[in-house]
């Protein structure tokens, strides 16, 4: 199965975490099992100094992987940048959706999130033609898409958009043949 790609993208302080982190329990109770992935332009390092698994990384491991009975997490050098596709058929194979955070530049489905208290115009736009990946707005102002459009707290409802427009999900709550 390969898992459908959403951006979910804004413009600094816009609310994009905070909006994913409403999205993702609605779409698992619409059954929908859910990756994320959070995008960071620059290098960013989740392992400390002086722990053991940052040992290991210094000592020349090119993969140091730390498991527990309830999690795993992975630090793994890489050559390049991977794209969406190959973060998502290397770590997400058994998900229905992968969110991003970030990822304006790429060629999939994107969901804008503006709040007009911290930017006066969206990222995307009908007057930029790069936008035409997008698929929604969540907004709390009035914004001029040919999308739709859903508030700041509409959570419920873009996950039921997204789960009829992407995976086949109709109303009832049931999967079509299509899944």
């Amino acid at each position: 199965m390969q898992p459908q790609i959403i951006c979910i993208v804004g413009k600094k302080k816009s609310g994009k975490t905070t909006f994913i982190e409403k999205l993702v329990p609605e779409l698992k109770a619409l059954g929908v099992s859910v990756g994320a992935i959070k995008h960071d332009a620059h290098s960013f390092d989740i392992d400390h100094e002086g722990k053991d698994s940052w040992r290991l990384k210094q000592a020349g491991a090119e993969t140091v992987v730390i498991a527990s009975p309830d999690r795993i997490a992975m630090i793994q050098s890489v050559d390049h940048e991977h794209t969406l596709p190959e973060l998502a058929e290397k770590l997400f194979a058994d998900k229905h959706l992968v969110l991003t955070e970030g990822y304006f530049n790429a060629q999939f489905p994107k969901v804008e999130v503006h709040r007009g208290e911290a930017h006066h115009t969206p990222l995307c736009s009908r007057q930029n033609q790069d936008d035409k990946q997008l698929v929604a707005m969540v907004t709390d102002v009035g914004v001029d898409a040919d999308v739709p459009r859903f508030g700041l707290d509409d959570a419920r409802e873009v996950a039921g958009f997204l789960a009829r427009k992407y995976l086949g999900w109709v109303q009832n709550g049931m999967w079509s043949s299509e899944e």
